[in-house]
């Protein structure tokens, strides 16, 4: 089979469509032929040499695919190999494509989806009434918990550039903030209940100073830094909470329930319309290097696909 391999640690240009032997599926796991693969930023820091696989877990970048097993559609959480014409996935990692998808809009939504609802349904509990601030709001993240807030009955505060606010109004995103230009805390009247937070040290404070009381902060990624100032009496005062997730290491029993949750909680809105993966372009897998350039420069909206097939 062809699959997408990393020369070494360093720029796109690293990133070569060639072959490679086939996966070899453990017990527990299925062969999935490959149609589509999202990309996603943990993908750029692999290829940096700054997101290693976990374990066991094959070394080609991809967290997300669709395709076939034994001629069913299918669509696929992974912890690495999407790109390419076949890997091996866990059983309790698969979902069925929604029905009314193409593949590629399928291979769109398991990281999303299930990095989405982990945090700010399974371990930040938002509720009806309550505000949602996500960060980097014209991300892939960003577009589906703008979506997923909206469909729990919150009111969504998203940071992005101006060129995107259009597009996330529309997407159900009550007030959108220039982050280039505003204070997002000024700019969130009344604070913010939720705070999916992409960014991490340089947004540390200023996320605890936009909390209510009672406020919960998840931090799902580091653009902004590893470390930070921050107030401890602030958060104490605020009865508020910090937690940090990642979902690549997770066992696999973990993602299991995850993925079971998306699929009980998450599929049933995607499939009546409520929430659509949002997909900025689609590019042939052997173009992957131009798919990363184009990740890193931010220029995109929603999700970015590589396809394996036509």
């Amino acid at each position: 089979m062809r699959a997408v391999t990393i020369s070494e640690p360093g720029g796109p240009d690293v990133l070569t469509w060639t072959e490679v032997p086939d996966p070899v599926p453990a017990d527990g796991e299925v062969v999935v032929d490959v149609v589509a693969a999202g990309v996603n930023r943990a993908d750029v820091m692999q290829r940096r040499g700054l997101y290693p696989p976990p374990p066991g877990a094959p070394e080609y970048p991809g967290l997300e695919c669709s395709g076939t097993v034994d001629g069913r559609e299918v669509c696929a959480l992974l912890s690495g190999g999407g790109y390419a014409e076949r890997v091996a996935v866990p059983r309790g990692q698969l979902l069925p494509v929604p029905r009314g998808l193409s593949l590629a809009e399928a291979a769109a939504l398991p990281e999303v989806a299930c990095t989405v609802w982990s945090n700010v349904v399974d371990v930040a509990g938002l509720r009806a009434g309550e505000t949602l601030l996500v960060h980097g709001g014209g991300s892939g993240i960003g577009t589906f918990a703008i979506q997923l807030g909206r469909a729990l009955g919150a009111r969504v505060v998203a940071t992005a550039r101006a060129a995107k606010h259009e597009r996330l109004r529309e997407l159900g995103a009550d007030r959108v903030v220039d982050y280039t230009a505003e204070d997002f805390v000024a700019a969130t009247e009344g604070g913010a209940d939720v705070v999916l937070d992409i960014v991490g040290g340089s947004y540390l404070q200023r996320n605890v100073d936009v909390l209510r009381t009672g406020g919960r902060i998840v931090t799902i990624g580091l653009q902004g830094g590893r470390s930070g100032e921050l107030n401890l009496g602030a958060l104490l005062a605020k009865r508020a909470s910090i937690t940090a997730t990642t979902l690549r290491s997770r066992p696999a029993e973990d993602k299991a329930r995850i993925v079971a949750g998306v699929r009980e909680q998450v599929w049933p809105l995607v499939e009546a319309g409520t929430i659509r993966p949002v997909v900025d372009r689609t590019m042939p897998m052997a173009q992957a290097a131009a798919a990363h350039a184009l990740m890193e420069s931010s220029d995109h909206l929603g999700k970015i696909v590589l396809l394996a097939r036509g």
